[in-house]
Protein backbone atom coordinates (compact mmCIF):
# COMPACT_ATOMS: atom_id res chain seq x y z
CA UNK A 1 0.00 0.00 0.00
CA UNK A 2 1.30 3.45 -1.06
CA UNK A 3 0.77 6.29 1.59
CA UNK A 4 1.10 9.88 0.43
CA UNK A 5 1.50 12.97 3.15
CA UNK A 6 0.10 16.30 1.59
CA UNK A 7 0.40 19.59 3.19
CA UNK A 8 -3.70 20.98 2.15
CA UNK A 9 -4.80 24.53 2.32
CA UNK A 10 -0.57 26.08 1.37
CA UNK A 11 1.52 26.56 -1.60
CA UNK A 12 4.82 25.71 0.67
CA UNK A 13 6.30 22.56 2.20
CA UNK A 14 5.44 22.15 6.16
CA UNK A 15 2.79 24.67 6.22
CA UNK A 16 -0.84 23.97 5.99
CA UNK A 17 -2.47 20.63 7.75
CA UNK A 18 -0.67 17.15 6.95
CA UNK A 19 -2.92 14.49 5.98
CA UNK A 20 -1.95 11.32 4.60
CA UNK A 21 -3.82 9.75 1.68
CA UNK A 22 -4.03 6.03 1.01
CA UNK A 23 -5.78 5.31 -2.92
CA UNK A 24 -6.47 1.72 -2.41
CA UNK A 25 -8.80 -0.65 -4.72
CA UNK A 26 -10.70 -1.93 -2.16
CA UNK A 27 -11.25 -0.83 1.93
CA UNK A 28 -8.68 -2.55 4.28
CA UNK A 29 -10.96 -3.38 7.59
CA UNK A 30 -11.87 -0.80 9.55
CA UNK A 31 -9.03 -1.62 12.92
CA UNK A 32 -6.24 -1.75 10.08
CA UNK A 33 -7.12 1.70 8.68
CA UNK A 34 -7.18 2.78 12.16
CA UNK A 35 -4.08 1.33 12.90
CA UNK A 36 -2.35 2.99 9.86
CA UNK A 37 -4.09 6.19 10.80
CA UNK A 38 -2.76 6.02 14.46
CA UNK A 39 0.76 5.37 12.99
CA UNK A 40 0.64 8.27 10.77
CA UNK A 41 -0.09 10.28 13.77
CA UNK A 42 -1.69 12.86 11.66
CA UNK A 43 -5.08 14.87 12.21
CA UNK A 44 -6.79 12.84 9.10
CA UNK A 45 -5.80 9.68 6.78
CA UNK A 46 -8.28 9.60 4.46
CA UNK A 47 -8.23 6.31 2.33
CA UNK A 48 -9.67 6.18 -1.48
CA UNK A 49 -11.36 3.41 -3.63
CA UNK A 50 -12.55 3.45 -6.97
CA UNK A 51 -16.22 3.55 -7.32
CA UNK A 52 -17.50 2.88 -11.09
CA UNK A 53 -17.06 5.63 -13.69
CA UNK A 54 -13.44 7.37 -13.75
CA UNK A 55 -13.55 10.18 -11.29
CA UNK A 56 -15.66 8.34 -8.83
CA UNK A 57 -14.44 7.39 -5.79
CA UNK A 58 -15.37 5.99 -2.30
CA UNK A 59 -13.59 8.31 0.32
CA UNK A 60 -13.33 7.50 4.08
CA UNK A 61 -11.62 9.61 6.95
CA UNK A 62 -9.83 8.52 10.51
CA UNK A 63 -7.65 10.60 13.12
CA UNK A 64 -5.38 8.29 15.16
CA UNK A 65 -8.30 7.77 17.60
CA UNK A 66 -11.37 7.43 15.46
CA UNK A 67 -13.20 7.78 11.89
CA UNK A 68 -15.08 10.80 10.72
CA UNK A 69 -17.64 11.89 9.35
CA UNK A 70 -16.31 14.90 7.74
CA UNK A 71 -12.88 16.20 7.16
CA UNK A 72 -11.86 18.83 4.36
CA UNK A 73 -8.12 18.70 4.54
CA UNK A 74 -7.60 14.97 3.75
CA UNK A 75 -10.29 15.48 1.41
CA UNK A 76 -8.34 17.90 -0.67
CA UNK A 77 -5.25 16.39 -0.26
CA UNK A 78 -6.72 13.39 -1.75
CA UNK A 79 -7.78 14.82 -4.69
CA UNK A 80 -4.53 16.35 -4.91
CA UNK A 81 -3.06 12.98 -5.19
CA UNK A 82 -5.60 11.92 -7.45
CA UNK A 83 -4.76 14.15 -9.71
CA UNK A 84 -0.88 14.97 -9.38
CA UNK A 85 0.13 11.15 -8.62
CA UNK A 86 -2.78 9.37 -10.02
CA UNK A 87 -3.06 10.83 -13.27
CA UNK A 88 -6.85 11.54 -13.10
CA UNK A 89 -7.29 13.88 -15.98
CA UNK A 90 -7.06 17.90 -14.30
CA UNK A 91 -10.56 18.78 -16.19
CA UNK A 92 -12.38 15.93 -14.19
CA UNK A 93 -14.69 16.97 -11.04
CA UNK A 94 -14.03 14.08 -8.29
CA UNK A 95 -16.96 12.85 -6.98
CA UNK A 96 -16.75 11.39 -3.64
CA UNK A 97 -19.53 9.11 -1.53
CA UNK A 98 -18.56 9.74 1.90
CA UNK A 99 -20.34 9.27 5.10
CA UNK A 100 -21.49 13.18 4.43
CA UNK A 101 -23.05 12.06 1.40
CA UNK A 102 -21.49 13.13 -1.93
CA UNK A 103 -18.33 16.03 -2.01
CA UNK A 104 -17.14 17.35 -5.02
CA UNK A 105 -13.99 18.18 -5.68
CA UNK A 106 -12.27 20.30 -9.25
CA UNK A 107 -9.17 21.87 -10.19
CA UNK A 108 -8.66 25.12 -11.14
CA UNK A 109 -6.44 26.93 -13.94
CA UNK A 110 -4.59 28.55 -11.07
CA UNK A 111 -3.80 25.34 -9.29
CA UNK A 112 -6.54 25.77 -6.56
CA UNK A 113 -8.76 22.58 -5.46
CA UNK A 114 -12.21 23.90 -4.86
CA UNK A 115 -14.55 21.38 -2.96
CA UNK A 116 -18.48 21.27 -2.71
CA UNK A 117 -19.88 20.69 0.79
CA UNK A 118 -22.96 20.84 2.77
CA UNK A 119 -23.32 24.13 4.79
CA UNK A 120 -23.16 23.43 8.44
CA UNK A 121 -24.56 26.87 9.96
CA UNK A 122 -24.53 27.23 13.79
CA UNK A 123 -27.38 27.52 15.93
CA UNK A 124 -27.10 30.13 18.67
CA UNK A 125 -27.19 27.57 22.46
CA UNK A 126 -26.03 27.85 25.97
CA UNK A 127 -22.30 27.05 26.24
CA UNK A 128 -22.12 23.43 27.00
CA UNK A 129 -21.11 22.54 30.54
CA UNK A 130 -17.16 23.56 30.59
CA UNK A 131 -16.54 24.70 27.47
CA UNK A 132 -15.84 28.37 28.42
CA UNK A 133 -14.00 27.70 31.26
CA UNK A 134 -11.80 24.92 29.40
CA UNK A 135 -11.07 28.14 26.77
CA UNK A 136 -10.38 30.92 29.15
CA UNK A 137 -12.58 33.41 27.24
CA UNK A 138 -16.03 35.73 27.47
CA UNK A 139 -17.64 34.89 24.37
CA UNK A 140 -19.38 37.51 21.73
CA UNK A 141 -21.35 34.31 20.44
CA UNK A 142 -22.17 30.21 21.10
CA UNK A 143 -23.41 28.22 18.94
CA UNK A 144 -23.47 24.61 17.39
CA UNK A 145 -23.96 22.57 14.57
CA UNK A 146 -24.35 18.45 14.03
CA UNK A 147 -20.60 18.41 14.34
CA UNK A 148 -18.75 20.90 16.95
CA UNK A 149 -19.20 23.95 18.70
CA UNK A 150 -18.63 27.62 17.46
CA UNK A 151 -17.18 30.03 20.08
CA UNK A 152 -16.83 33.68 18.56
CA UNK A 153 -14.26 36.12 20.87
CA UNK A 154 -13.37 39.40 20.90
CA UNK A 155 -10.40 40.00 18.61
CA UNK A 156 -7.84 38.28 16.76
CA UNK A 157 -5.44 39.02 19.83
CA UNK A 158 -7.76 37.05 21.98
CA UNK A 159 -7.93 34.07 20.04
CA UNK A 160 -4.43 33.74 19.51
CA UNK A 161 -3.61 33.86 23.47
CA UNK A 162 -5.81 31.14 24.02
CA UNK A 163 -3.95 28.02 25.97
CA UNK A 164 -6.90 25.59 26.13
CA UNK A 165 -7.18 23.33 29.02
CA UNK A 166 -7.43 20.03 26.69
CA UNK A 167 -8.20 17.44 29.65
CA UNK A 168 -11.35 19.86 30.32
CA UNK A 169 -12.21 19.91 26.21
CA UNK A 170 -11.86 16.07 26.31
CA UNK A 171 -14.77 15.19 28.42
CA UNK A 172 -17.09 17.61 26.32
CA UNK A 173 -19.41 15.73 24.27
CA UNK A 174 -18.62 17.28 20.89
CA UNK A 175 -16.24 16.82 17.98
CA UNK A 176 -14.68 19.93 18.16
CA UNK A 177 -14.39 23.28 19.11
CA UNK A 178 -13.89 26.59 16.76
CA UNK A 179 -13.07 29.70 18.13
CA UNK A 180 -13.35 32.50 15.77
CA UNK A 181 -12.54 36.12 15.59
CA UNK A 182 -12.73 39.01 13.17
CA UNK A 183 -9.79 38.73 11.51
CA UNK A 184 -6.57 42.00 11.86
CA UNK A 185 -4.85 41.07 8.54
CA UNK A 186 -5.57 40.54 5.10
CA UNK A 187 -8.38 37.27 5.35
CA UNK A 188 -11.73 38.49 6.99
CA UNK A 189 -11.89 36.46 9.69
CA UNK A 190 -9.52 33.99 11.74
CA UNK A 191 -10.31 30.81 13.69
CA UNK A 192 -8.54 28.05 15.83
CA UNK A 193 -9.80 24.44 16.43
CA UNK A 194 -9.23 21.97 19.03
CA UNK A 195 -10.90 18.60 18.76
CA UNK A 196 -8.83 16.30 21.81
CA UNK A 197 -12.34 14.22 22.33
CA UNK A 198 -11.38 12.99 18.38
CA UNK A 199 -7.71 12.56 19.39
CA UNK A 200 -6.54 15.77 17.87
CA UNK A 201 -5.78 18.66 20.15
CA UNK A 202 -5.56 21.53 17.75
CA UNK A 203 -5.89 21.18 13.95
CA UNK A 204 -3.67 22.92 11.80
CA UNK A 205 -5.85 23.50 9.30
CA UNK A 206 -9.62 22.48 9.45
CA UNK A 207 -11.79 22.33 6.40
CA UNK A 208 -15.19 20.98 7.80
CA UNK A 209 -14.76 23.74 10.05
CA UNK A 210 -15.27 26.20 7.36
CA UNK A 211 -18.26 24.66 6.10
CA UNK A 212 -19.56 26.56 9.84
CA UNK A 213 -17.46 29.52 9.66
CA UNK A 214 -18.60 30.35 6.10
CA UNK A 215 -22.07 30.45 6.26
CA UNK A 216 -21.50 32.20 10.20
CA UNK A 217 -19.44 35.26 8.98
CA UNK A 218 -20.99 35.44 5.52
CA UNK A 219 -24.48 36.43 7.52
CA UNK A 220 -22.55 38.51 10.06
CA UNK A 221 -19.99 40.26 7.49
CA UNK A 222 -22.51 40.42 4.41
CA UNK A 223 -21.15 39.12 1.38
CA UNK A 224 -20.47 35.39 0.41
CA UNK A 225 -17.19 35.54 -0.91
CA UNK A 226 -14.58 35.45 1.74
CA UNK A 227 -11.06 34.18 3.37
CA UNK A 228 -10.40 32.74 6.65
CA UNK A 229 -6.78 31.81 8.19
CA UNK A 230 -6.32 29.12 10.62
CA UNK A 231 -4.22 30.79 12.90
CA UNK A 232 -2.52 27.95 14.37
CA UNK A 233 1.26 27.42 14.29
CA UNK A 234 1.40 26.05 10.96
CA UNK A 235 -1.35 28.60 9.60
CA UNK A 236 -3.19 27.95 6.53
CA UNK A 237 -6.00 30.18 4.36
CA UNK A 238 -9.28 28.90 3.08
CA UNK A 239 -11.19 30.92 0.25
CA UNK A 240 -14.39 30.37 1.46
CA UNK A 241 -18.11 30.79 -1.10
CA UNK A 242 -21.48 30.49 0.00
CA UNK A 243 -23.90 28.99 -2.76
CA UNK A 244 -27.41 28.16 -0.75
CA UNK A 245 -26.91 25.31 1.38
CA UNK A 246 -23.48 24.58 -0.41
CA UNK A 247 -19.97 25.80 0.26
CA UNK A 248 -17.12 26.28 -1.87
CA UNK A 249 -13.78 25.74 -0.41
CA UNK A 250 -11.34 26.09 -2.11
CA UNK A 251 -7.51 25.95 -1.25
CA UNK A 252 -3.79 24.43 -2.43
CA UNK A 253 -1.83 21.20 -1.69
CA UNK A 254 1.75 19.99 -1.80
CA UNK A 255 2.80 16.52 -1.54
CA UNK A 256 5.60 16.52 0.56
CA UNK A 257 6.14 12.39 0.86
CA UNK A 258 5.74 9.15 -0.75
CA UNK A 259 6.50 5.51 1.22
CA UNK A 260 5.11 2.34 1.42
CA UNK A 261 3.23 0.12 4.11
CA UNK A 262 5.53 -3.23 4.25
CA UNK A 263 2.98 -4.68 6.33
CA UNK A 264 0.12 -6.81 4.72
Amino acid sequence: MTIYQVDAFTKQAFAGNPAGVCIVHRFPNADLMQDIAAEMNLSETAFAVPDGPEGRYQLRWFTPAIEVDLCGHATLATAHVLFERENLPHDKTITFETLSGELHVSKGEDGLLEMNFPAEAPTETDPPAGLLEALGVDPVFVGTNRLDALVEVQDEETLRAIRPNVTMLEEIDIRGVMVTAVADMEADFVSRFFAPRSGVAEDPVTGSAHCCLGPYWAKKLGKNTLLGFQASRRGGFVHVEIRGDRVLLSGHAVTIMQTALLIS
